[in-house]
């Protein structure tokens, strides 16, 4: 792991020497938030408690993962079985740069206007660092908000969650959204994206709709990962096949087969995504650069961005 104490890992500001977060990253926790304590365990022990906790609470998924609650006034992340509000994912034992990897990716989205949950890393006690995210599916204690993910929408299951195609992401939109076309324009940037970044593994569970005041709309994003990194040696681009591909994509299949013609995207709606992404593209070097990722990991990255980016001819 990448040790970098003159950054906040939660805003990538500077920070001043002694101090872990910055004050604009605390903000972002809640506004009453002063300090932040090291996460008093070491990955080993996140490891053992989130095995321990797996039947006990409600967030599943091949990462382990702890349910938190954030005590402000003592300013400090608490594990807790129910009604957390927070997800913890420590390293993973086999991909143990997980963690500064969700981060910066889901840092990228959020320069380009997706909608990302409040999310950044922990210091731990073992001079490690744990990913954070806070839940959307809750807004007070106990009271959630209505969330199904596309598996659940189309009858599928965990085992079955890669067998299903972009192409049929669209009438589930249809379906269910209150305004179709709108979330149409917000899944094509989200697939834009996840290519660019190298994520091959946006599959029907990593796909949310939210109910939130009566209107249903894509979910705030997440579990965005460049796994082509993670992985290493991928041979797929793309957990679901679009156009009957899930490598070897091009411009055209993005633009004119998915955008133009199968979610009907007017060429302003088309041109509007596209300029979305120019301006951040520009930093996305820097912030990777900046980022708590391992060097080797850091231009691996910034590798598969590249090759992307000639794909898209962005």
């Amino acid at each position: 792991m990448k040790t970098n104490f003159s950054r906040c890992p939660i805003s990538y500001e500077l920070v001043n020497k002694g101090q872990l977060y910055s004050t604009s990253g605390l903000k972002q926790l809640s506004p009453q938030l002063k300090e932040l304590a090291i996460f008093p365990y070491t990955i080993e022990e996140q490891r053992i408690e989130a095995r321990k906790r797996a039947q006990k609470i409600s967030i599943q998924g091949v990462q382990l993962k702890l349910s938190a609650k954030l005590n402000i006034k003592q300013g400090r992340f608490e594990m807790i079985d129910k009604g957390g509000r927070f997800i913890l994912k420590p390293p993973h034992e086999l991909f143990p740069e997980l963690p500064a990897n969700e981060a910066i990716t889901m840092q990228l989205a959020k320069s380009v206007g997706i909608n990302v949950p409040v999310h950044g890393l922990l210091y731990c006690s073992d001079n490690t660092f744990t990913y954070f995210i806070k839940r959307f599916d809750r807004f007070s204690h106990n009271q959630k908000r209505a969330v199904e993910d596309f598996a659940q929408l189309a009858g599928k299951t965990r085992e079955t969650k890669y067998d299903f195609t972009m192409e049929r992401l669209i009438p589930i939109l249809d379906q269910f959204c209150t305004f179709p076309l709108l979330e149409k324009s917000k899944l094509f940037k989200r697939i834009l994206f996840n290519f660019l970044v190298g994520n091959e593994d946006m599959h029907l569970k990593n796909f949310s709709l939210i109910t939130n005041k009566n209107k249903v709309e894509l979910a705030p994003a997440y579990d965005f990962l460049n796994t082509t990194i993670a992985l290493e040696n991928t041979q797929e681009e793309l957990a679901l096949p679009l156009n009957g591909k899930k490598s070897k994509l091009k411009r055209k299949d993005f633009f004119d087969y998915y955008a133009a013609k199968k979610l009907s995207l007017n060429q302003t709606i088309i041109e509007k995504t596209v300029q979305s992404f120019l301006k951040p593209l520009s930093k996305w070097k820097d912030l990777i650069e900046i980022s708590f990722l391992s060097h080797n990991k850091q231009k691996e990255y910034l590798k598969v961005l590249s090759e992307r980016l000639k794909i898209l001819e962005l």
